[in-house]
């Protein structure tokens, strides 16, 4: 009997797994394959100075209410933030979830201090609770040339016992919009801060004012029905914030301050897990506090929360700007206000934020969308005011970095609304939670 051809025999066992494996990879997986319906929460620190970061595990908690898409990562979905987190089915090696966030932390190590002195910060991630054991991998954007690089890795077995499985503290809600199909929705909550139990109803009346206000500004008018909005009545020992240049101290559920890094109006919180915890009773894809002061101020950071105070006469034109920077991941437009920052942005580096650039990579922004002759920069001029150009100037820098728009909602409180640039990128983000951007 003639023996086989070992080469032969090599090349079609070859031929073989690669049919199979073709055939794992272009499977059609869907969501309930390997996810319930309920959340993984992973808490840890980042500790560390203006060049380290330290990733210290504090807990891990399934949640009720998943309420983000229902959709699997694709490793095509766009990378918004300083960071990323990515969840991969530890058998296969396949990518399952992934969402980008910024965060207190990325910005206080660009400060002074951080370069003299170490800090930690709590963080909160949250996903789709898995079936089966998942690696998470943790990720930051190097500063250098705007690529990722890990910091840590965890392989999470959803039978570990060690995963914590407690009843919310019972906070009362309202709902204030929708209340349902809370995959296919946004489910945004206000967060009540520095209202005490007896102004409850001053804090609801805010809510509504706010939500009035913010639905009506374009792009979100067109899809105020793709939002489900909570009132959710965490009630504070004192009512108001702190302002600690003012000696103004009080006692919340929160901890919100302003002046984070000095900056007067920069109203800030380190203490995202009371945040979290609060949250859990309701649905929610992004958290935003209502801080019940007069004082003009608030915060905002990617796919994290967003904050303002209630009663400043400007309050809502400062909420939907910072609710541009935590929903939709924008950046600020100005470059003539005081900031704490150093050097926040590499200028030989393409920013990742939509609505600024370097022109390192001009083509990945606006470049398209810009009229035939518009020149690159362009001029502060009155005759490009409502004209879509590369206009110098933004991302807190006068040099270097450009936007799109003469100006914008994330420039100053002049404009009611946002540029089209930004308004783009806002209605991408609404097709992302929505599930429409198959």
């Amino acid at each position: 009997m003639k023996k086989p051809n070992s080469k032969l025999v090599s090349y079609l066992f070859l031929i073989v797994l690669l049919i199979l494996f073709t055939k794992v990879e272009g499977a059609d997986f869907d969501f309930d394959q390997f996810f319930e319906k309920s959340v993984l929460r992973i808490d840890y620190e980042l500790v560390g100075d203006a060049n380290t970061q330290l990733f210290v595990l504090k807990q891990l908690k399934k949640q009720n209410n998943w309420s983000g898409t229902e959709q699997l990562a694709k490793e095509t979905d766009s990378d918004f933030g300083d960071y990323r987190y990515s969840v991969y089915d530890s058998a296969s090696n396949k990518l399952l979830y992934k969402n980008g966030f910024s965060s207190l932390f990325h910005e206080w190590q660009t400060t002074p201090e951080a370069k003299k002195t170490t800090a930690g910060y709590y963080h909160v991630n949250l996903m789709p609770f898995p079936r089966k054991t998942i690696r998470y991998l943790l990720e930051k954007r190097r500063f250098t040339d705007g690529e990722f690089e890990v910091i840590s890795q965890l392989y999470i077995n959803p039978n570990d016992y060690f995963i914590r499985e407690e009843i919310p503290e019972p906070v009362p809600f309202s709902i204030i919009e929708g209340g349902d199909s809370v995959n296919q929705k946004i489910d945004l909550v206000f967060i009540a801060e520095g209202y005490t139990r007896d102004e409850m109803e001053k804090f609801k009346n805010d809510v509504v004012r706010m939500w009035n206000y913010m639905s009506q500004i374009p792009p979100f008018d067109s899809f105020a029905d793709d939002f489900n909005v909570y009132a959710l009545e965490l009630p504070s020992n004192e009512s108001g914030t702190d302002i600690p240049g003012k000696l103004v101290y009080k006692n919340t559920a929160l901890n919100f301050s302003f002046y984070t890094f000095n900056t007067p109006r920069y109203l800030t919180t380190t203490d995202i897990k009371a945040l979290h915890d609060a949250a859990a009773v309701v649905p929610y894809d992004h958290l935003f506090v209502l801080i019940n002061s007069e004082t003009y101020g608030g915060g905002g950071f990617y796919n994290y929360y967003s904050a303002s105070t209630s009663d400043h006469p400007l309050s809502e034109k400062v909420a939907i700007h910072e609710f541009g920077h935590g929903f939709a991941g924008l950046a600020d437009e100005y470059y003539d206000s005081s900031v704490a920052y150093d050097g926040y942005y590499n200028l030989k580096v393409e920013p990742w934020e939509p609505n600024i650039t370097t022109l390192v990579n001009f083509e990945k922004k606006w470049k398209d969308m810009l009229q035939e002759g518009i020149e690159i920069p362009t001029k502060r001029i009155k005759k490009y005011k409502n004209t879509l150009g590369v206009f110098e100037g933004g991302g807190y820098s006068g040099k270097g970095i450009y936007s799109p728009y003469q100006d914008c909602r994330m420039k100053s409180n002049k404009p009611d609304g946002f540029c089209p640039i930004c308004s783009e990128a806002i209605k991408k983000t609404i097709e992302k939670y929505t599930g429409r951007n198959k």
